[in-house]
């Protein structure tokens, strides 16, 4: 029999390599989005009648127990980097396991973070492991699957420093030393349904999934700018200064950083020493250098026709 997946939040940047991962393997998938239409860009991907799409809200229960009748396997992909995380990452979290549990579902997947912790100074690393306690006593036997920070075509992370490097002369960098362990989002996508369709391997699991090495904030920019054919000075911003700038983030419109991301950043957001990650699925997670440098190309001067552009 063919599996339903239902999937929460598959319109995102995450959610839609998910589907893709999902319809690869012959499955069903329904898009659970609060406007549907922004994840009908998937039709084109998906045979006849593989797809299906729904009006649903993780934090309504009525809508949310639609979405998941029938399904063999749930995946909650929502999250936020700033707004209600209570109700996001705890609240409705908890809502979209108890409707999988209520409707059958063999498997529940939740994506929380590295970083993730109870006793973090950041608002958004506490609602996040909350937001695992939650799921793991609505749902026993759920799978938690924490990435660290994504890097893709469409990122809002790796992009952004390649757009700041295109500009600006001179490139402030806050919290150079901190470090990260970036992960291609495909290969966090294909853990993802793989975690959804072997709930008999998966199932109780918690994975932390970074990329093949750390990089330091500093690192990263230096090697964007290279990528991208840039030169740009980088500059440290103190961390005195960078507080003070945070301070305003929450209400200053344009602020690059605020209060609770820069809590995020007095830690490394790498994987845990000992936890089971990429290899427990079989996978050789790509490095950054392996496929950026394919879409970072329209950031150089002549983009893909510059001397240096990958073929």
């Amino acid at each position: 029999m063919v599996p339903l997946v239902t999937l929460f939040g598959g319109g995102g940047f995450l959610g839609r390599y998910v589907a893709q991962e999902l319809l690869k393997t012959g499955a069903r998938v329904r898009i659970a989005e609060r406007d549907p239409s922004h994840a009908h860009f998937l039709k084109p991907q998906a045979g006849l009648g593989q797809t299906q799409f729904v009006s649903a809200s993780i934090t309504d229960p009525a809508s949310t127990r639609r979405a998941v009748e029938g399904a063999d396997a749930v995946i909650n992909l929502v999250g936020v980097l700033a707004g209600d995380f209570q109700a996001l990452h705890v609240e409705g979290a908890r809502i979209a396991a108890e409707a999988a549990k209520a409707a059958g579902a063999k498997a529940f997947v939740q994506i929380s973070a590295i970083g993730a912790n109870a006793s973090s100074d950041s608002a958004y690393g506490r609602s996040k492991a909350e937001g695992e306690t939650a799921v793991a006593q609505a749902f026993p036997g759920a799978t938690i699957i924490r990435p660290s920070i994504l890097f893709g075509p469409e990122d809002a992370f790796v992009n952004k420093f390649a757009g700041m490097a295109s500009r600006l002369p001179i490139l402030p960098v806050i919290r150079g030393t901190v470090r990260f362990q970036p992960a291609w989002v495909a290969d966090v996508a294909q853990a993802i349904a793989l975690a959804a369709l072997y709930p008999e391997t998966h199932a109780g699991q918690t994975y932390e999934l970074g990329g093949p090495r750390a990089i330091s904030m500093s690192e990263l920019n230096a090697w964007v700018s290279a990528a991208i054919g840039r030169k740009p000075t980088l500059v440290p911003v103190p961390d005195a200064v960078a507080a003070a700038m945070a301070r305003f983030g929450g209400w200053l419109p344009g602020a690059p950083i605020t209060t609770d991301q820069w809590a995020m950043l007095q830690t490394d957001n790498v994987v845990a020493p000992g936890a089971s990650g990429f290899a427990a699925f079989g996978i050789e997670p790509k490095p950054l250098e392996a496929v950026a440098p394919s879409w970072l190309v329209r950031y150089r001067r002549q983009g893909r026709f510059s001397l240096n552009a990958p073929a």
